[in-house]
């Protein structure tokens, strides 16, 4: 806390971070903890990481569960997984997603890619949505921060599945925050740019690729996880009480709508 008594605190809170053991999760994940709130966050294939980030911030206050976020029904069992292990769920944060590296023309897409991005993307954050708001309607409470994209509100040649994925949760939010106010719900969505993760890693490596994507950021450099894990915790705090349905942009100024 400042000397001036503010501070991004979510003490007591029970936050449900899909996709945190590396990147925007694992950032989004460590900010949590420190601001006062037990965690579960979800992996996927590499144990090893997870365990790492739980010892680091605490067993006590961090659990790291499993989860092959493929399917509604995945998405359901790492809801009742959290609860079980910490009780209730006052924050979801969907952050998990792929992003297939490759250019894919739409008329040489593969349907499997189609189907595989969307199941990922759309279909499971459904499912988290729906079992943390049915979590969440209990306490009449609770903070959903959907992680969008650029890509979601500018389009993406080429990765037309990616953008599509992305473009349809920031509609979720829009509509979500209406269905939900009455419930003590807030709603929001967080918009990255280019952030240095493993995900856009083989684009930021690739020397023509890097250029032309510095090239469209004002700021003149690629995000932090960390600074976009700040956003999602204000969010999810008391000073963004009066938010909700709120497309929050993080990226250098690239793309300035909402």
């Amino acid at each position: 806390m400042s000397k001036y008594g503010v501070s991004l605190d979510v003490s007591g809170k029970v936050a449900l971070v899909s996709g945190g053991s590396r990147g925007i999760g694992a950032a989004t994940v460590r900010l949590f903890v420190r601001a006062g709130a037990k965690v579960a966050f979800s992996y996927e294939k590499n144990a090893e990481v997870a365990e790492k980030l739980v010892r680091e911030m605490g067993e006590g206050n961090c659990a790291a569960i499993q989860a092959d976020l493929s399917s509604v029904d995945a998405a359901r069992k790492l809801v009742d997984d959290a609860v079980s292990r910490f009780g209730r769920v006052d924050v979801l944060v969907a952050n998990h997603g792929i992003w297939p590296p490759n250019d894919a023309p739409i008329d040489q897409m593969a349907d499997s890619q189609w189907s595989k991005t969307m199941a990922i993307n759309l279909d499971s954050v459904f499912g988290l949505i729906k079992h943390s708001v049915a979590e969440m309607k209990k306490q009449k409470s609770g903070h959903v921060v959907i992680i969008s994209s650029t890509a979601g509100q500018r389009g993406e040649a080429f990765h037309a599945d990616y953008a599509a994925s992305k473009g349809a949760v920031i509609s979720m939010v829009k509509g979500l925050s209406t269905e939900l106010a009455p419930e003590g719900i807030h709603v929001n969505c967080v918009a990255p740019g280019w952030v240095a993760t493993d995900m856009a890693r083989p684009a930021l490596e690739d020397p023509a690729t890097r250029e032309k994507i510095f090239k469209t950021i004002p700021l003149g450099r690629v995000g932090k996880p960390e600074e976009v894990a700040a956003c999602i915790l204000f969010l999810c705090t008391e000073h963004a009480g009066f938010i909700s349905g709120e497309i929050l942009n993080v990226n250098g100024g690239a793309v300035l709508v909402g």
